[in-house]
């Protein structure tokens, strides 16, 4: 029998929920409805995937497994990513071009054939010094990426 624990929600109102938050729950019900429903091979050529635009200067496409996400992501020149963080740990490999980031309080330009590797919950930015093909890996995978949450890339930048 799961645990239940009383919490005080921010009106001050006690509700009743699991071990676990929430968010956390509704995260890893979207990452399961879209990973492999069992552990099992996958082969996914990358045309075979739809590129979702996001904004003018920024488009992606992903793959994801039980506890990985595998996201090609291309930026044109100018393309803002704004200052964002999440629960989730990543690497940045840029297969071409270059991205200048913001982090742990320093510039950090990584280009053609390098890798970031940035920490869970670590504030980050980027802009695209060119016009830049990455592909960023994340352990768990982005539910807000999967669900379609992600507003903070959504628009004009």
């Amino acid at each position: 029998m799961a645990k239940v624990k009383t919490n005080v929600n921010a009106r001050g109102k006690a509700g009743k929920k699991t071990e676990g938050a929430q968010s956390h729950l509704r995260a890893q019900r979207a990452v399961t409805k879209h990973a492999a429903s069992k552990t099992e091979l996958q082969y996914i050529p990358w045309h075979t995937i739809p590129l979702e635009e996001l904004n003018p200067l920024l488009q992606r496409q992903f793959v994801v497994g039980q506890e990985i996400m595998l996201a090609r992501v291309l930026l044109k020149k100018g393309c803002i990513v704004p200052e964002h963080s999440h629960h989730n740990e990543q690497l940045t490999y840029i297969l071409d071009g270059a991205l200048k980031f913001w982090i742990d309080g320093r510039e950090i330009v990584v280009h053609s054939g390098e890798v970031l590797c940035i920490p869970a919950h670590m504030p980050h930015k980027a802009e695209a010094l060119e016009d830049t093909v990455d592909l960023d890996v994340f352990n768990p995978p982005r539910a807000d990426w999967i669900d379609k949450t992600d507003q903070y890339l959504r628009g004009k930048k």
